[in-house]
């Protein structure tokens, strides 16, 4: 069988794929890292130059492939284009977007010089995995040094409307890059729609109705293959953590209250400030619930180098002192809020306490911590996943109870409902979510694309 060899802006180091940093991306293609995979990518690290040759480390049968980045080409390629233009743009927030020529020339060179360092480390029959919105270029540089291997691309984050889409100076040049892909997948058939929407309006070409797309003699193949976790072992992890010890405090700390728990990077997509907001207007609004619910918020911290998301936090704090200086009594405390990485494990022990889960992003590619909070409930006494419906997960998880995250009264009656819903309702949802979350599993995900990929969708 052709070897996988996937790519993505950071390689992890292999002692993180089973850490507190574990990623997204880690856990969706967990099926996909067997034995004789390469992956390919960014180490993490800076150089005063972008490295030209990768350095190669074996570990668990992979073979983990990477370079560094020169200080410049982080700026203006990282944190540049690829954060302060695609990563705004694409959740559809224009305001949040800036574009700079030169940060986009820096953006393909970055990407030929992925593409040239991975070029030697290539066989014949290798099937090409490249994976999200730093990397759009790079099958169209391999393409140019000669590559006809098999190539496809996942997108992670959503696929903004073409309409915004459209604003994009390079909006041509990138869709361009991107039909050098066999095929291209996405989360969510609405986020397919969109790209095809796209491909018509700026390109003026037309797909098939099964989403394949015909540009100078090249067929990609365009579909939808939602990432998933692997729910049985989630599942495993949270029964063995609510029995630690850390789990045991938080439980007596609670003093008989319900837990409300929301996991997210600090960033501003994720909505916090208006799901604050929208705590504060539930504790307003139902003053029946005080003392009864305590939330806990981590937000880890992400991107701190960058100004947007320090004043993010520096708002949150804000949020945080008003709500629990309006609110709190000697002995209760209604938000709890910590800045810092806590580990997956330690995580689903608090997801398995948790009586509501918070998951309300202003726009997500999926969000999978909406998914290993269903699978780490208690059946027999499940908690109640609230979730935004511009979170790529809403699609499946139709039995949660979708929000508008922009709504905060309606967020915040979500919250009260939650808080009451009889234990009947709360199991006959959750057994549904829990269905979907098992059959849209990291493995179905891993095996439907590179199906795909080799041509045998």
């Amino acid at each position: 069988m052709a070897r996988l060899v996937i790519v993505s802006n950071r390689v992890p180091h292999p002692a993180e794929l089973a850490g507190p940093r574990a990623g997204g991306l880690a856990i969706g293609l967990a099926d996909a890292l067997t034995p004789g995979t390469l992956w390919f990518g960014w180490s993490g690290h800076r150089a005063a130059q972008t490295t030209s040759e990768a350095t190669c480390v074996e570990a668990g049968g992979l073979t983990y492939a990477t370079i560094d980045l020169g200080d410049a080409d982080y700026r203006d390629f990282y944190l540049g284009l690829s954060n302060g233009t695609l990563w705004p743009l694409f959740h559809m927030m224009p305001s949040f977007t800036t574009f700079d020529r030169t940060e986009y020339i820096v953006y393909r060179q970055v990407n030929q010089a992925f593409a040239a360092a991975l070029l030697p480390l290539l066989r014949p029959d290798d099937l090409i995995w490249i994976h999200d919105y730093h990397l759009l270029g790079v099958a169209a540089a391999l393409r140019a040094l000669g590559v006809t291997n098999r190539i496809g691309f996942f997108l992670h984050i959503p696929f903004p409307a073409p309409a915004l889409y459209e604003i994009l100076p390079p909006a041509a040049d990138l869709l361009t890059g991107l039909l050098a892909h066999d095929v291209i997948g996405f989360h969510t058939e609405r986020d397919r729609a969109h790209f095809l929407g796209a491909i018509t309006s700026v390109l003026g070409i037309r797909a098939t109705s099964g989403g394949a797309v015909r540009h100078e003699g090249h067929v990609t193949q365009a579909i939808v293959t939602p990432i998933g976790i692997d729910a049985a072992a989630f599942t495993t992890l949270a029964i063995r953590a609510s029995r630690r010890v850390a789990t045991k405090r938080m439980i007596d700390s609670l003093a008989g209250r319900a837990l409300m728990i929301g996991v997210d990077r600090l960033d501003y997509t994720k909505g916090l400030p208006a799901r604050f907001d929208a705590y504060s207007r539930f504790l307003s609004n139902h003053p029946e619930h005080h003392r009864r619910i305590s939330f806990l918020q981590v937000a880890a911290p992400s991107r701190e180098e960058v100004d947007r998301y320090r004043a993010l936090r520096e708002e949150l704090d804000h949020k945080t002192g008003a709500i629990n200086g309006a609110y709190s009594d000697f002995d209760w405390v209604p938000l709890r809020y910590m800045t810092r990485t806590v580990s997956r494990a330690l995580v689903a022990g608090f997801y398995r306490t948790a009586r509501i889960g918070l998951v309300t992003p202003l726009r997500d590619g999926m969000n999978l911590v909406a998914k290993e909070y269903v699978a780490a409930q208690n059946p027999a006494d499940p908690g109640v996943l609230v979730l935004s419906r511009f979170a790529g997960a809403a699609a499946a998880m139709t039995d949660a109870l979708l929000v508008n995250p922009f709504d905060i009264d309606a967020v915040a009656d979500a919250i009260s409902t939650a808080l009451v819903m009889p234990l009947e309702e709360r199991q006959t949802r959750h057994a549904a979510l829990l269905k979907r979350v098992h059959e849209d599993s990291a493995s179905a995900y891993s095996q439907a694309f590179t199906a795909a990929l080799r041509g045998k969708h």
